[in-house]
């Protein structure tokens, strides 16, 4: 464990010798840094960020103040074991935000690259974040969630234990997320209900006219023309063609939760 000698850290900041930080990171007034903590080269911790022991963040991640990571699971079970965070590169993480380690001994709670996560929210333990993941002010993420790459979770939103969401789905605001949401579809009501594709996220993306289409005839498959599920799930992957429905396909048939489909 070392701090390189380069380290920003402010006067009134308090970083234990047991961690470990990389070169060319600024460690802001009032931090707290436990020992068992890496925190990559070109890291930046505003002002009264704390980071508790096992966690670790890759390089050139920006944590606003009033964040803690790394924090004990809200989870009775919790005995107090080791168990980890680890957090990959280049993410933004604003003010007063929370993310708690696992909760069974070396469990681990992962959030990937590049997500943007706003201010005053929550993500549980064992949690499992994908890369390029926007999650809104006051979203609130319980425990063993998986959030695949480039969803957006909107402000408000609560998503219960065990859930998932989908590669490009965009959750509406304050929607309660108890089923599973597959990917590139857009979601919203109180309790989640699909209604259509996000075409914007789906462009920006660099999705194609033809897979766009494609996706809408799943979508369509899915909710529009009555099918049971696994009738719906057949036609897509015998009609349609593509890494996407296939994605889809695979998405809806590993969900334990169920989909949801109202």
């Amino acid at each position: 464990m070392a701090i390189d000698p380069s380290v920003s850290v402010a006067p009134t900041a308090r970083v234990d010798p047991g961690a470990d930080i990389g070169p060319g990171s600024r460690i802001g007034e009032y931090c707290v840094i436990e020992a068992d903590v890496t925190l990559g080269r070109d890291c930046h911790l505003e002002p009264y960020v704390y980071i508790k022991r096992w966690t670790t963040l890759g390089y050139s991640n920006h944590v606003s103040a009033g964040t803690v990571l790394g924090t004990d699971p809200l989870d009775k079970n919790f005995t107090g074991e080791r168990s980890y965070l680890r957090i990959g590169h280049a993410n933004r993480i604003r003010e007063h935000y929370t993310i708690s380690r696992g909760t069974q001994p070396e469990s681990v709670t992962t959030i990937g690259d590049r997500n943007y996560i706003m201010t005053s929210g929550h993500i549980a333990h064992n949690c499992s974040i994908g890369n390029d993941v926007v999650i809104a002010s006051c979203a609130l993420v319980a425990g063993h969630v998986t959030v695949e790459d480039q969803a957006f979770v909107s402000g408000g939103v609560v998503v219960h234990q065990y859930s998932r969401i989908g590669r490009l789905a965009m959750i509406g605001g304050n929607t309660r997320v108890n089923l599973d949401a597959p990917p590139f579809f857009l979601y919203s009501g109180f309790d989640i209900a699909p209604i259509g594709l996000n075409l914007v996220g789906l462009k920006r993306a660099g999705f194609t006219t033809t897979q766009i289409a494609t996706l809408k005839r799943a979508y369509r498959l899915l909710y529009r023309e009555g099918l049971p599920l696994a009738a719906a799930l057949a036609r897509i992957e015998a009609e349609l063609p593509g890494e996407p429905a296939a994605h889809l396909v695979r998405f809806c048939r590993a969900s334990s939760r169920g989909i949801c489909r109202v």
